[in-house]
């Protein structure tokens, strides 16, 4: 029986590859740098995110959470997300986003689908709401796999009773952690074959199919 289903946020519940890219693009900038060191192993999660404030506060050095979420707030849902989530509860399953994006898009988006768990990284505030320059590693890139298991030691869910959904090689960890592990439009090779199904339609709900009855 499906109990459970890990959800990939970024370039899957919604129709853009990286909340926090979203945020480069609204100061028209950018963190190639830390992305560079990050996949050099030569900075870990905590300093990423210390970098991706760093580049926001040369333009705004007052930035608050609130400045974030307006900036967020226009970012899509994927085609078919509400159907997708609508049928999963329909069958009887729980819900939950794992991502490495920014956990008040992630917040927001599980409000509007009625996703009832969310796992996503953030930023710390001050009593004032304005950034202190640290992040919230919740779910860390290369770490998602420790992240499921924990949640299904919790849910008291197996892997068996488990699907997942998502589009990059980052996913693989939710995968190896589930029965059916969908690439929604998968970003490569490395991703569709590390997957038990394959939707390359750009309409979430094609994932009801492809999950089918669980076999």
């Amino acid at each position: 029986m499906l109990k459970l289903v890990a959800l990939d946020m970024d370039g899957t519940l919604v129709d853009v590859p990286s909340s926090w890219r979203v945020v480069h693009d609204h100061f028209d900038d950018h963190n190639d740098d830390g992305l560079r060191m990050f996949l050099a192993n030569q900075i870990d999660d905590h300093e990423f995110i210390r970098m991706d404030i760093r580049v926001w506060w040369k333009h705004r050095p007052d930035l608050s959470i609130d400045d974030l979420e307006l900036i967020l707030a226009d970012v899509p849902l994927m085609p078919g997300a509400g159907k997708l989530i609508d049928g999963l509860h329909k069958r009887g399953a729980r819900t939950a986003i794992v991502s490495g994006g920014l956990d008040v898009l992630a917040k927001r988006i599980a409000g509007e689908l009625g996703v009832e768990i969310v796992l996503a990284n953030g930023v710390r505030v001050d009593s004032e709401g304005l950034l202190t320059g640290e992040g919230i590693v919740r779910v860390p890139i290369h770490g998602k796999e420790k992240v499921l298991a924990a949640l299904q030691d919790q849910l008291g869910v197996d892997p068996e009773e488990t699907a997942s959904v998502g589009n990059s090689e980052i996913d693989v960890g939710l995968f190896r952690r589930s029965r059916v592990g969908v690439a929604f439009l998968p970003e490569d090779e490395v991703v569709k074959k590390a997957a038990t199904r394959v939707v390359t339609e750009r309409n979430l709900a094609r994932v009801l199919d492809a999950i089918g009855d669980f076999p």
